[in-house]
C-alpha cells in the first residue's frame, strides 16, 4: 500500500519569498521545504560555513603546512567509494598544488576490508610515509590508528561518519559528528570535509608566506568533485552541501570541469552542459563505484587525478564496462532476492536480512536498496567474506536509523555482530555465517522496537496539486535549475487525471496521454507495464524530454491509483 501525502506550504514563509523575489512556485516549493529566508538560497561561495567552525581543521593545516615544509612523505588512505574516491582526488590534487609529496592507498574491500585497519597500516608501511590521511574514514580505526603510531607515522583522520564509544589516538581528527564539534553542517561528506581541510592549508600556507612569488592554487576547480562524491554520498543536502553542489553543478555545466568528469560524462553519454544531480548520482557516480565493487578503486581515482584526457577516457570507458558487469551480476542477484522474498510474508515482517552463498560482496548494497524499495523495509544483504564470516550491507527507510539499530543489536546478543559501522540510511556489518539466523531475528526484534508502525507503510511526500497554466517548459527549466536531492527532494506534484491514451514502449514501460482542465500532457512510467484505469490520481515529476533539438515538457510518473 502506498499514501500519497501532500506537504504542509508554511503560507508565510512562501509569501515572504515571493515579496523577496522568488518566482511563486518556486517560493512555495521553498516554504514547503523549510526554507523560510531569501539567505537560505544563497549559493554563492560566501554562503559557505569557515573551515575554522570545522573542529581540527585548524591543527590539520599546521600539520600539514609543516610537512610540506620538511619535505614529508604524506598518504591518504581512501574508502572505495565514489565519496571516498572524490575525496582521495581532492586531497591529491590540492596537496600536489600546494608543493605536498603526497600518494595515495585505496584498499581492496575483498581482502581488507573497510576503514584504516591494522593490515592497512601494514601495507602503507611499505611506502613509508611520515603521515597517514585517512579520507572518509578512519573514525572507527582505533586498532589502526594504534598501529600507526606504533609504526611511528603520525595519523590525520578525516571522516564524516558516526564515531563509536571511542575515538582513535590520531594526531589530529577532523569530523563533525565527533563530539564536541560545533560545525553545524552535520551532513557533509568525507570529500567536504577534506575539501575544507585544503581550504585550511591554503589559509595557513598563505598566512606563512608560501605564496610569496607564486600564484596560489585555485581551489573552486575541485568543487566538481566535491558535488559528485556529496551528491552520489546521498547525504542530506542543507544549506551548506547545496552550496558545495550547487556551485559544483555551475562549474560543470560551464565547462570548467576536470579531465576525469569529462570523461566520465561522455562515457555515459551525458552532456556536462545540462547536468543535474540525477547524472551524477545515477550515471557517474554508479560507473566510478564499479571500481571500487567489482576490483578497486584505484582505476577510479586514477581517472580522476590525471590531466591527461586521453587517459582519463581510457579509464572511464573501463569503468564504463565495470558497471555494465556489475549491472549483470546486480540481475543475477536480484533473482535470487526475489525468490527469497516469495517465502516471506513481508506485510508481516518490520525488517528483511537476506544471505545467498554465491552473492558478489560488492553488490550486496545495490541489492539491499532495490529490496528496500521494493518492499519498504530496512533490509540488509549478506554475501560471504572472510572464512566463516558474512558480510552484509543494508539500507534503510525514513524513521529508523540504521546503525543505531544495529548499536542495538550488538548491546543486547553481545559479540554476535563482530564489527558494523554506518549512518541512518546506509550502514554494513561483520557477522559469523552460522549466526546469520540469529542476527535475522534480533535485528527484527531491534527494528520492531524503534519503528513506528507508521514508518512501515509507504509514503509518497508532494507538493499538491501543480495548476495547468504552470504545467509548462519554463516552469521545468526553473525546477531543472535547482539544487535538489536527498533531505531538500526534487518536486513531486499530485493531480487528478483522465488517461486518453496509454501504450507499452520496449514492453515494459507506460506511454501515456493525460488529461487535466482540458489539457492533454505527455507521460510515461518506467518499469510500469500494467494499464491504467480510465481516471487515476497520480504522483508524478515535471521533466522536459529533448528529441532532435526539440524541448517538451513531460510528466514522469512515479505512483498513480483509481480516482
Amino acid at each position: 500500500m502506498t499514501l500519497i501525502l501532500n506537504r504542509p506550504i508554511p503560507a508565510r514563509s512562501s509569501a515572504l519569498l515571493e515579496q523577496q523575489g522568488i518566482h511563486p512556485l518556486l517560493a512555495r516549493l521553498y516554504a514547503a521545504r523549510g526554507v523560510q529566508d531569501r539567505s537560505q538560497i544563497d549559493y554563492s561561495l560566501k554562503a559557505l560555513l569557515p573551515p575554522d567552525a570545522l573542529t581540527g581543521t585548524a591543527e590539520a593545516a599546521q600539520m600539514l603546512a609543516d610537512a610540506i615544509e620538511a619535505d614529508a612523505r604524506l598518504l591518504i588512505v581512501a574508502d572505495y567509494d565514489c565519496d571516498g574516491a572524490t575525496a582521495c582526488a581532492i586531497g591529491i590534487r590540492a596537496l600536489r598544488a600546494m608543493g605536498a609529496s603526497v600518494s595515495y592507498l585505496v584498499p581492496n574491500r575483498f581482502e581488507y576490508g573497510y576503514g584504516l585497519t591494522p593490515e592497512i597500516v601494514d601495507l602503507a608501511a611499505h611506502a613509508e610515509p611520515d603521515i597517514i590521511i585517512t579520507v572518509d574514514n578512519g573514525i572507527a580505526s582505533v586498532e589502526g590508528v594504534a598501529r600507526a603510531n606504533e609504526l611511528g607515522m603520525s595519523v590525520l583522520v578525516t571522516d564524516h561518519h558516526l564515531p563509536g564509544d571511542e575515538l582513535p589516538l590520531a594526531d589530529v581528527i577532523v569530523n563533525p559528528n565527533q563530539p564536541g564539534c560545533p560545525f553545524p553542517s552535520k551532513s557533509i561528506a568525507g570529500c567536504g570535509v577534506m575539501f575544507y581541510v585544503m581550504l585550511a592549508l591554503r589559509a595557513e600556507l598563505r598566512r606563512r608566506g608560501a605564496f610569496a612569488g607564486r600564484e596560489e592554487p585555485n581551489l573552486g576547480n575541485l568543487l566538481d568533485l566535491v558535488a559528485l562524491g556529496t551528491v552520489a554520498d546521498v547525504v542530506k543536502l542543507d544549506h551548506n552541501n547545496r552550496v558545495l553542489v550547487t556551485q559544483g553543478m555551475q562549474r560543470i555545466r560551464s565547462g570548467k570541469l576536470t579531465p576525469g568528469l569529462r570523461a566520465l560524462f561522455a562515457a555515459a553519454g551525458r552532456e556536462p552542459e545540462r547536468a543535474n544531480a540525477f547524472d551524477l548520482g545515477f550515471a557517474l557516480g554508479p560507473r566510478l563505484n564499479a571500481a571500487g565493487r567489482l576490483s578497486d578503486m584505484s582505476l577510479g581515482i586514477e581517472c580522476l587525478i590525471t590531466d591527461d584526457f586521453a587517459r582519463a577516457l581510457s579509464l572511464a570507458q573501463q569503468l564504463d564496462a565495470m558497471n555494465r558487469e556489475r549491472r549483470e551480476i546486480e540481475q543475477g542477484m536480484q533473482e535470487e532476492a526475489e525468490a527469497q522474498l516469495a517465502t516471506i510474508d513481508i506485510g508481516e515482517s518490520k525488517s528483511l536480512a537476506l544471505f545467498h552463498a554465491d552473492w558478489h560482496q560488492g553488490v550486496i548494497g545495490i541489492v539491499a536498496s532495490r529490496v528496500k524499495e521494493r518492499a519498504h523495509r530496512p533490509t540488509i544483504a549478506f554475501a560471504r567474506g572472510n572464512e566463516g564470516e558474512i558480510k552484509g550491507s543494508g539500507r534503510s527507510i525514513p524513521g529508523l536509523h540504521l546503525r543505531d539499530a544495529l548499536d542495538l543489536v550488538s548491546k543486547r546478543e553481545p559479540g554476535l555482530i563482530i564489527r558494523f559501522g554506518g549512518h541512518a540510511m546506509a550502514a554494513g556489518l561483520t557477522v559469523h555465517e552460522h549466526d546469520f539466523e540469529r542476527f535475522r531475528d534480533a535485528f527484527e526484534q531491534a527494528v520492531a522496537d524503534m519503528v513506528e508502525p507508521s514508518a512501515l507503510t509507504r509514503t509518497i511526500e508532494t507538493d499538491g496539486a501543480l495548476e495547468a497554466s504552470l504545467m509548462n517548459l519554463h516552469a521545468a527549466t526553473l525546477m531543472e535549475a535547482e539544487t535538489w536531492g536527498q533531505g531538500f527532494p526534487p518536486p513531486v506534484f499530485a493531480d487528478r487525471f483522465e488517461v486518453r491514451n496509454q501504450r507499452l514502449l520496449k514492453d515494459k514501460h507506460l506511454k501515456l496521454s493525460l488529461a487535466k482542465d482540458g489539457n492533454v500532457f505527455d507521460a510515461i512510467w518506467f518499469n510500469r507495464a500494467e494499464p491504467l484505469p480510465e481516471r487515476v490520481t497520480a504522483a508524478y515529476r515535471l521533466d522536459i524530454n529533448e528529441y532532435q533539438g526539440v524541448r517538451r515538457v513531460q510528466l514522469m510518473v512515479e505512483h498513480a491509483e483509481p480516482a
